[in-house]
């Protein structure tokens, strides 16, 4: 059970980076190498990084057909922090896709 939260954890930075990535490219930059060489930029990947080290310490423990739909979580995140952090609006479409979403997950945990 540990593992799953571990697992559930290294989804969570990730979709933190996204965000971060999104808010980065949402600005203006003086030329591309500005763009892509900025802290936000270079602190993303740095999590990407950081959640995929994680993600394979949960698969020691994490059966391999769990793994999908634990990463699944992972659109539930972005959707959230989104509306948080980048005032994105969630539609009744995405909600109703995001419950879907945690529905698939939790009858396949049963």
């Amino acid at each position: 059970m540990i593992y799953i939260l571990i697992f559930l954890c290294s989804v969570l930075i990730s979709s933190i980076s996204q965000v971060l990535l999104k808010s980065s490219a949402n600005k203006e930059h003086g030329n591309a190498l500005k763009e892509y060489l900025n802290p936000k930029v270079i602190v993303a990947y740095g999590m990407f990084f950081l959640a995929t080290l994680i993600t394979i310490l949960a698969y020691k423990y994490v059966p391999l057909s769990m793994g999908g739909i634990l990463e699944s979580s992972g659109y539930i995140f972005v959707a959230v922090l989104s509306y948080f952090f980048l005032h994105e609006k969630i539609s009744k479409r995405k909600m109703l896709g995001l419950g879907v979403i945690l529905i698939g997950i939790l009858v396949f945990n049963l």
